[in-house]
This record gives structure tokens, sequence and C-alpha cells, in this order.
């Protein structure tokens, strides 16, 4: 099926409700006009459903292929990367210093969302270059930036992230791997890492690894931390390639989804060492490498969206299609399936969802560019904890609706979803591993709890509570049964949402697990909630422009119709996740542990 990027609801989102006419007003950010942001969408758009999406059914069937050390990725990759990086697309929000075109994190969000959307397994390769370049862009040396920043936004390179290793997953202070520094500024590496998404293929030059070690005298722990650089081709002064470097790949994984994207195990060393380079000072590399990492959850965020607009697309255009059944209230004949009310239910579930966790993520983006572009700190700051607030939301709310969007889009399509050649089990596979790589869900909500709410006793969740209940006060004010329903139930939600938030700064001291055991429910209610307030922000704008008469009608009543279902079958959960997370405690922590 052909992918149709949602430009209409994506513009809708920028405009209305990330502010892209104020981001456009901040200093570095004047190029990225509401008219120029339509333009390099429609463009990208282009691009995505006629270059990156015919190859998304074709990297299912014939994935990346490892043989004697080498990676050939899916035919047709090669060739589309190409065009990918010499059209501009790596560098959306890089520099133009470096040959980047300088536009915000607001304007590259939807060309992220689109180009997931199109191919999920393509688009891993960009994700991994762009965190290369942003830990570069923070933490490398001049010389460095100078020498690997504009290959990598240009696509001639491209970049990964190697934290990974056999006995150390999640918890990074069991990285083994060595660097024994050579005397000349230059570190030999040694180890093994595994999991290196596009860490060996052919679709570019060279191939820029940015790889967590340790040095001989390093504390233990991730305190002893340093980040290297270790170029797969070793990189001449003058910026062209010299000799093959001492990192090989051994295989690459069997996966149950993403399987055009090569997952390698890399082996630093085998023969004599590894060439790397520090990256900024020794023992700092897990902070440099959370640069990356934040940079990576925020877009693995928005692959979940992407993936549940594409399992939405696909089960839309089969339930228009697929006649079976006579219409309940009465047909000569059987009717296509989008008749029968459960249909209904299930794809108004997908959208709802899907423009929920969309409207969230595009306003979290515009909060970054505020962070880095506005001229006043305490705006900045403001901003800054806003969006660090956000990203986990994002990145675990977002990847865990994705397979619940995706898994209905299976269940619309009945025993044909069921069937590969329908192709919707495709983005069920593929939609599993995102709650899982960048930080599973519970380390997300780790750190929710911990570092983004804890820390201050819940004040700064609860100030964004406060805004939440201003946009259901207007709602309930605005005259509109739609409305007042949407109000009311973002109200509800509201109070359920500060109580757990209560709970968890009260007991995380005194009853530590008794408040992590609630971590993840909490992050998902929380992302129903924000998403909610959004749907709900959204639904105000909708019914201006319905009064005023300016725009698309049809379009607003579908945005007030979303925000209200999206309300009924989701915000009205929240006092029920309240229940589980502030009185269930108990039963998840109370059996020991030869009773499971």
């Amino acid at each position: 099926m052909s992918y149709t990027a949602p430009l209409k609801d994506m513009v809708f989102v920028m405009n209305e409700l990330a502010g892209l006419d104020a981001i456009s007003q901040l200093p570095g950010c004047e190029d990225a006009t509401p008219e120029t942001a339509e333009a390099v969408l429609e463009e990208n758009a282009k691009f995505c459903s006629e270059v990156i999406a015919p190859l998304n059914w074709a990297g299912d069937c014939e994935p990346s292929r490892w043989h004697d050390g080498q990676v050939k990725t899916t035919p047709g990759f090669k060739e589309a990367f190409r065009a990918f990086g010499e059209s501009g697309w790596q560098g959306v929000q890089h520099p133009t210093e470096y040959g980047g075109q300088g536009l915000p994190k607001l304007l590259a969000t939807p060309c992220i969302e689109m180009l997931n959307s199109a191919n999920l397994s393509f688009a891993l390769c960009p994700l991994l270059t762009d965190g290369a370049i942003e830990a570069l862009m923070t933490a490398g040396s001049q010389e460095q930036k100078d020498l690997y920043l504009e290959k990598l936004i240009s696509g001639q390179w491209t970049g990964t992230m190697n934290l990974t290793e056999p006995q150390a997953g999640s918890d990074l202070a069991l990285v083994r791997s060595r660097a024994v520094p050579q005397g000349d500024g230059s570190f030999k590496i040694f180890g093994t890492k595994i999991y290196i998404t596009y860490g060996e293929h052919d679709m570019a030059e060279n191939i820029i690894h940015l790889v967590l070690a340790r040095t001989p005298e390093a504390p233990e722990g991730v305190k002893g931390i340093s980040l290297f650089i270790v170029p797969k081709f070793m990189v001449n002064a003058d910026g062209s390639l010299g000799a093959r470097n001492d990192v090989h790949c051994v295989s690459i994984e069997h996966k149950l989804g993403i399987k055009a994207s090569p997952t390698a195990v890399l082996q630093y060393g085998d023969h004599g060492g590894a060439v790397g380079y520090l990256v900024g000072e020794e023992n700092r590399g897990l902070e440099y490498m959370f640069i990356m990492m934040n940079a990576a959850r925020f877009a693995v965020g928005m692959q979940g969206i992407s993936v549940a607009e594409r399992a939405y697309q696909k089960a839309v255009s089969y339930a228009k299609d697929r006649v079976q059944s006579r219409d309940l209230a009465g047909s000569t004949g059987p009717v296509a399936i989008i008749h029968h009310p459960d249909v209904k239910r299930m794809l108004m579930s997908m959208r709802s969802q899907v423009e929920a966790s969309r409207a969230l993520s595009y306003v979290t983006a515009a909060a970054f560019d505020g962070a880095h572009h506005h001229p006043e700190e305490s705006t900045r700051a403001a901003n800054r904890a806003f969006y660090e607030f956000m990203v986990p939301i994002v990145k675990g709310w977002s990847t865990e609706l994705s397979i619940d969007v995706t898994s209905t889009g299976v269940q619309v399509h009945g025993g044909m979803g069921f069937i590969e050649e329908t192709g919707a089990a495709q983005y069920y596979r593929d939609a599993r591993i995102l709650t899982i790589y960048e930080g599973t869900t519970a380390i997300q909500a780790n750190d929710l709890v911990g570092r983004k709410t804890v820390r201050d006793g819940g004040a700064f969740a609860k100030s964004l509570i406060a805004q939440v209940r201003d946009t259901s006060a207007q709602l309930s004010r605005a005259g509109s049964d739609d409305l007042s329903a949407i109000g009311k139930r973002l109200a509800e939600a509201s109070v359920a949402l500060e109580e757990v938030v209560n709970f968890i700064a009260a007991n995380a001291r005194s009853d530590v697990k008794a408040a992590f055991a609630g971590s993840v429910p909490y992050l998902k209610m929380a992302g129903v909630v924000f998403g909610g307030w959004q749907m709900g922000r959204a639904a105000l704008v909708a019914a201006d422009k319905l009064s005023s008469g300016d725009g698309d009608a049809s379009f607003y009543r579908a945005k007030i119709t979303t925000a209200r279902f999206f309300a009924d079958h989701y915000l009205s959960t929240a006092s029920a996740s309240r229940a589980a997370i502030v009185e269930g405690s108990s039963g998840v922590l109370a059996l020991a542990e030869e009773q499971f």
C-alpha cells in the first residue's frame, strides 16, 4: 500500500498547537516561516512516498544479508540513501556552517515522522547519524567537527552509537571495552559491541562509530566510561579515506521486525586494536552519549507515531474496500466493513491515539527550539524543563501505543491481517522493538519518576497539570456539548494525575519500591492526560475556525469528534490508572521470588 503523508494534520499541529509562527521569530529560526514549512513538508512527503515507501515491503521480504564481514542491504536502499543525502534531508535541523539547512526541530519533526512512516528500517540509519552529529556538535573538538560533521550531514558517511555489550545491556556500569592510550593522542580500542544499528552496511563511504570504553586508570562504574570516535575507514587530515580500521562485523541479528535494518555485532581490536579518538574529556563518555540517546529517544517516540499512522492508513483503506455482512441498521446487501460500529470504534481508537501523540510530540519539539534559541534565559529554562520532562513520555507512551495501534490494524483486517502478504503484520512486528531499544519503557518510566518527578517533589509536574486545568476550564466555558464533555474528562483526569504525582513524590524515599511499582502505568497515564490536553487545545482551535468560517469545515469537525472520542475512551481511564498506581503496589510486590 502507498503512504500518504497526513500533511493537513501536521500543518495544523505545527501552526495551531506548537506555535510555528512564534518559533520563526526566534534568533536563528527566521527561515522557518509557515510558508517555508509547508513547502518543505510537501517536498519531503513527495520524496518519502515516491522514493522511500516503495522499499518498505521489499525490505521485509529481502532483508540485509551478512557474508564474510560485509553487509549488503536490501536492493534499492543504497540508491535511496544517496538520494536522501543529496536532497539534503539528513541536514534539516543541523547547522548551515556544516552543510545543513539549519531549520528548527519543530520543522524537522514531521520530516522524521514521514520518513519513518515510509520505511522504519531505512529511517534508522539517519536516526543514528543524527545522534552522532548531536554528540559531536556538543562535545567534539573543533578539529573533530571540521573533519566529520559535513560528511555526516551530507549523507556521505553515517554514524552509530555503541553502548551495549554481551554482559552489559541497560546497565552500562558493566561496560568492559578497553581504550589503551598510544601516546600520540589516539587510543587502541578492544572489545565487543552488540545490537549496533547499521553498524555495517553498503550505503555510505564510511561509518563513524561512537564507542563507549574504559581507559586503563578509569574508575569502576559509569563514572569511568569515556567516548571515542572509531571510524570504519581511517580519515586523513584532508578528509579523504585511509586504511581500514580494526573494527569488523562478525554477524547480524535475525529479528522479528525491522528486518532490512542490519543489527550488527562489532568486534574491535582482533588485529592489533582499532584506532579511536577521545571525544571531550576522559570519564565523561556517558554524559556525552546521553546527548545521542536523548535525541534518539525523541526520534524513537516519533517512530511509534509513524508506524501507528501507517497502520491506521492501511486499516482505513482495507475497511473501505472489504465488503462483508449487512449494515445493522438494515441494508439490501453486504456493506464495506467501515459501516460496522466496532470497526469504526477500532479505527477511531487508532486515529485518536496517533493524533494525540503527534500533537504532544510536536509541542515538545517546539519547546526544544525555545530552549535553544529564545533570547531570555528564564524562557529557555522553562522550555528546557518542559522538553526534558516530556522526552521519556514521548518515547515511552508513543511506542507503547504503537503496539496497540498496529495490533488493532491487524484486527481490522481479520484473518487477512494474520497473512503476511497483506502487509498489516509487518507494522505490528516492526513496532515491537520500539518499546525496547534506546531505553525500555521501564527505563523511561524510571527517568520520569526519579529525575523528573521526585527530584523537585512533583512541582514541575503539577505546574503542567495546572495548565491542563486551564484548558479544561476553557473547554467547559465554550458552550458546546462536545467541548464541555472533553473539558469534564480532562478535569477529572488532571485530578487523578495530580494524586499520582503526590503519591510518587511522597513515597519515593520512604517506600521506593511502592513508588516505582507504578512507574510505567504513571508514564502511560501522563501520556494520555497530556496528549488529551493537546487534543482539547486542538478542539478549541477547531471550534473557533468553524465559528469564523475559516478553512476546511470537515477537517475541523473531524478534529473535534476525534478529541471527543479520545476524551471518552482514553482520558476516562485515568481514574482506573490512579487506583492501580496509588493502591496497587502491594499486589505487584507481594509474592516472593520462589512463588513465581
